[in-house]
């Protein structure tokens, strides 16, 4: 780590602001001409053109593009996971669309969910299931896909329902001790697990409350008859508890501790033998096979298809078609493209030492706990927004804040919960980040659309902020602890 900190030039002030001003001009230039339409690819074009700023800057002082280039493909290669994970929602989109396991949820929750508290129940159901598993992203990718087709046919708010199912989604990931996330936020500050989820279901749990409320003020009142199109889902897909299967086996693999990708495409794959099973006529019909190609390979077709190019629905009625014409690794390549510009540009700031050029007068000039806090909030976010990486925005700041809590007398496990608090749910608030280009990309909505309505993503870092400024949970170290640690670090 030495060798690696003295390879970094020393930037001045400025020199480190100029990369980030200018990704955040460029990004919101290409958001003000393009819109929306942005992240099909304007959004990349202005990602590499900041990480060409960034590279003269780390020109400049003295790196070299070989340097830069291998910092970029290691940062590129850190995301490989991410983008397998999203190959195979897109493949699991697609085949569920097929199978009618998409129509399937819509049918049995337009059925059992009203208006009037949609939106909380969107929440409850997608906390509990990430809470039980661990992971927004699957979270996201199965239950929040069904939810968001209900939302359509009860014509509710897509952007409150997408704000209500990742809201739901990052309480588990946030407070789980399956999470990831969450384990890496207690080993960056040197905490036991589960005494770092002691503390943050706290704040969780405050914030859960405010979210339940306001998605439930957001309901809307009143009687919404889905009698007609449920008789449309069910004449269409044959609906019954069968089709739930695919969704029942992610379930089932996220809670053995299977990694997500293996347990998505599993999932994938189990919905297009279903749809060969339940619905052959449909599969062929999909995969429109040449005169005289048996039945068998037809079918092997159309499930095929749907894994690389989605389902594309032709029944002719337009509510049918919509809900179920989607999916496929096909529709995840911008929001790869997006992931692959957006960490290479982190990489290359990363390794001209742009973060820990901003990271430094942040430090000196938090005087009291409840700024050293928010320092640590600004400089998660930042770093979030710089490196376009969750886990990034986990261990640097951690590695960053570390000593200056520790002088502070502060318990470690304020400094994991803080980092819970603010790295986990803000990284899905920044579009050209992975989690919130995954959230758009999954629900079909703009991360610029749905942040307004991610209360839980919102309230979260500001409690976080709030507890340190009131004094509220702020457990200490003893002398004799801080003694020992000085003398550890002497040693070392």
């Amino acid at each position: 780590m030495e060798t690696e900190q003295a390879t970094r030039p020393q930037l001045s002030l400025t020199e480190a602001i100029i990369p980030v001003a200018s990704l955040i001009f460029l990004v919101g230039l290409s958001y003000f001409l393009f819109g929306d339409a942005g992240a099909g690819g304007p959004n990349q074009v202005a990602l590499m053109m900041a990480t060409m700023v960034a590279a003269v800057i780390g020109l400049r002082h003295g790196l070299t593009l070989g340097e830069m280039r291998d910092a970029a493909i290691a940062s590129v290669s850190s995301g490989l996971g991410a983008i397998f994970i999203l190959l195979a929602v897109g493949a699991l989109v697609g085949t569920w669309a097929l199978s009618g396991t998409i129509a399937a949820m819509v049918y049995y929750g337009l059925q059992l969910l009203s208006p009037n508290y949609f939106y909380a129940t969107a929440l409850l159901i997608c906390g509990f299931i990430s809470f039980s598993i661990g992971s927004s992203w699957t979270t996201v990718g199965t239950i929040g896909i069904g939810l968001m087709g209900i939302s359509q046919n009860m014509d509710m708010n897509a952007a409150i329902t997408a704000g209500a199912v990742i809201s739901g989604a990052y309480f588990g990931d946030k407070s789980s001790p399956l999470s990831d996330s969450a384990n890496l936020a207690a080993a960056a500050a040197g905490v036991d697990l589960y005494k770092h989820i002691r503390e943050t279901l706290l704040t969780s749990l405050v914030a859960l409350l405010i979210s339940l409320l306001v998605f439930y003020q957001l309901g809307r009142p009143g009687e919404f008859d889905a009698s007609q199109k449920m008789a449309l889902l069910k004449s269409t897909f044959n609906i019954s508890l069968i089709l739930f299967i695919p969704l029942a086996t992610v379930i089932v693999l996220a809670l053995c501790k299977v990694p997500a990708f293996t347990s998505i495409f599993i999932g994938a794959l189990v919905a297009a033998g279903l749809a060969a099973f339940t619905a052959p006529e449909r599969v062929i019909a999909f995969a429109q096979p040449r005169e005289g190609i048996p039945s068998a390979l037809a079918m092997l077709k159309g499930m095929w298809l749907a894994l690389a190019s989605g389902y594309k629905s032709s029944t002719g009625v337009p509510t049918i078609d919509l809900l179920v014409t989607r999916g496929g690794m096909e529709s995840m390549m911008s929001t790869i493209w997006l992931i692959i510009t957006a960490l290479a540009f982190g990489g290359v700031v990363e390794k001209c030492g742009v973060l820990e050029r901003l990271t430094t007068p942040i430090l000196a000039r938090a005087k009291s706990t409840g700024a050293l806090v928010a320092a640590l909030a600004a400089a998660i976010i930042g770093t979030a927004i710089a490196t376009a990486d969750q886990y990034m925005a986990v261990m640097l700041p951690g590695r960053s804040f570390k000593s200056a809590f520790e002088a502070r007398g502060l318990a470690p496990v304020v400094l994991s919960r803080t980092i819970g608090d603010v790295a986990t749910p803000t990284s899905a608030l920044i579009p050209w980040n992975s989690c919130g280009a995954y959230m758009a990309a999954t629900l079909g909505v703009a991360t610029t659309s749905y942040a307004p309505f991610a209360i839980f993503c919102i309230a979260s870092p500001i409690i976080a902020i709030v507890m340190a400024y009131c004094g509220i949970r702020m457990p200490r170290v003893s002398a004799q602890h801080l003694a020992s640690s000085d003398t550890r670090s002497t040693q070392e």
